[in-house]
């Protein structure tokens, strides 16, 4: 897995930082996540193509999460796209693109295929041979979930060395790395152990996007490689956290310990704050391996 931070600011554009975006990249598939304004330049920017992204997932219809989409959408037409579009997002969010696209007489060539969430508890929204995605309900002033990214285990290795010494026939590897036990000429069985190693080991990401503190996320989040979790104020502004229903960075690495996830990204950042280092000094006093998202940035899972 590969993230891009193509934004991660709060709110309001600047004119070197933008909201809210980014890009997840695993087994050659490329997730967009969120779609603030400035997300189709940033894409630009980071040389990410446009075809590769085939399912976009929006946590909530505040502006500096969607606002970039309907534009995304146009671009792709006037690209020539052909492939479908499939958007995971709140209730509304079809009524929303649609009515832009009707007044703009500007319907795309392609199809576009939304899945419209209204569920308050965690469901599967997509699943194939390769990844799951799940829901994160999270706490904010409109309904609004984050999203949970898991690899699903691919097929076994076959061990080389153990076939040939045991002469197994090529016409069985296959059912080797599906896990079967293979059944030798003389009527014994080969254990399927004895014949394949492990896939490799899977992984994990958690994207909680605008919530409020809440030590309830932590079950839905545990043990993931990475946990991207809004931080939009500092302690000494935790007042404004709870009246927007935001989190601090303090609050974002409680969460984090208490899920015991490996790493964690900071993200959603204030644009009153000259800097955002006080943020990860701030998360660092109670979960140790932090880091802090950035536009451009991308973090190796």
């Amino acid at each position: 897995m590969k993230l891009h931070i193509l934004g991660c600011y709060s709110a309001t554009p600047r004119a070197l930082t933008n909201p809210t975006s980014q890009v997840l990249e695993i087994r050659n598939h490329l997730f967009l996540i969120d779609c603030g304004e400035g997300t189709q330049v940033q894409l630009r920017k980071n040389k990410i193509k446009f075809s590769r992204i085939e399912h976009i997932f929006i946590s909530h219809l505040h502006g500096d999460h969607f606002f970039g989409l309907p534009g995304l959408i146009s671009t792709f037409k006037l690209l020539g796209r052909e492939k479908d579009l499939h958007i995971y997002g709140p209730e509304g969010i079809q009524q929303a693109i649609t009515l832009l696209l009707k007044l703009g007489n500007s319907w795309t060539n392609y199809k576009l295929v939304f899945h419209e969430l209204t569920s308050k508890k965690s469901e599967i929204i997509f699943e194939n041979t390769k990844l799951r995605v799940k829901t994160i309900p999270l706490d904010h002033r409109i309904y609004t979930n984050g999203f949970l990214f898991s690899e699903l285990p691919g097929e076994r290795k076959l061990n080389v060395l153990a076939t040939a010494k045991y002469k197994i026939d090529k016409a069985y590897y296959q059912s080797i790395k599906q896990g079967k036990d293979i059944k030798m000429d003389d009527g014994s069985v080969m254990a399927n152990s004895e014949l394949s190693l492990d896939p490799p080991k899977t992984k994990q990401y958690a994207y909680c996007s605008d919530t409020a503190f809440n030590m309830e996320l932590a079950p839905l989040l545990k043990g993931v490689d990475l946990l991207y979790h809004e931080a939009t104020f500092l302690e000494t502004e935790v007042h404004l956290a709870k009246k927007t229903k935001h989190s601090t960075a303090r609050q974002a690495a409680t969460v984090a310990k208490e899920a015991k996830v490996n790493r964690l990204i900071l993200g959603h950042f204030s644009t009153r704050y000259k800097s955002i280092v006080p943020f990860r000094e701030e998360a660092i006093e109670v979960f140790k391996n932090v880091e802090l998202a950035d536009d451009g940035k991308s973090f190796e899972i």
